[in-house]
């Protein structure tokens, strides 16, 4: 479970990519400071938090670097050791956060005084998102067909902001829109968004 409560310190792993609570991170870490990140994360139990970045690159050192205001949590669900100095992690979403002020430590490792904003609250899908539902029913079952699995279970069909979010993870979305879809806080206007983005993309005219 992820272990933001209130206002506390997080360190982040700022990406060029958003991840959605429950969604699936998987990263391959080599720089030290993430290493060492990873194996705290993993002796202490604890989590880190995935930012998007606005602006610059994720290199130590890097200047001009601009981090978005709302990120989400990560937790470790496996970690194997590829090669040494190499691990392979896959991580899940768990709560978003927002981000107060920064600082990055001399190893490069950026730390944030984060806010936990809470988790959607369970409500169920309107009726005229049903077709939007069924599509995720059915784009899963071709990606399994696939030998693709791009979710963990269990998959909430009944839960408008986990469908939201399933969705926001496989349609082709610029990241900043991605990010805008992570800020909005009712689920069932997340949904909306995105029954609207489907609707537009399978519009012939």
């Amino acid at each position: 479970m992820s272990d933001v409560a209130g206002n506390r310190e997080l360190p982040l792993f700022p990406l060029r990519m958003v991840l959605f609570p429950d969604g699936l991170l998987e990263l391959k870490i080599f720089e030290a400071r993430y290493l060492d990140l990873m194996s705290r994360c993993m002796r202490e139990k604890t989590s880190f938090g995935v930012v998007c970045l606005k602006a610059g690159r994720e290199v130590k050192g890097a200047e001009g670097v601009d981090l978005c205001e709302v990120g989400t949590t990560a937790d470790l669900v496996e970690v194997d050791s590829a090669s040494v100095g190499i691990l392979l992690v896959r991580c899940r979403g768990g709560h978003r956060f927002t981000v107060g002020a920064t600082r990055q430590q001399p190893d490069g490792l950026w730390i944030a005084e984060v806010t936990a904003i809470d988790a959607d609250p369970v409500v169920a899908p309107s009726a005229a998102h049903a077709d939007v539902v069924k599509s995720l029913t059915e784009a899963i079952a071709a990606l399994a067909a696939q030998g693709v699995t791009p979710f963990f279970e269990p998959h909430r069909f009944d839960d408008a902001g986990w469908v939201a979010d399933r969705w926001c993870e496989i349609l082709p979305l610029p990241v900043e829109a991605r990010q805008r879809l992570l800020t909005l806080a009712d689920p069932l206007a997340r949904l909306e968004v995105v029954d609207s983005l489907m609707r537009v993309r399978s519009d012939p005219h």
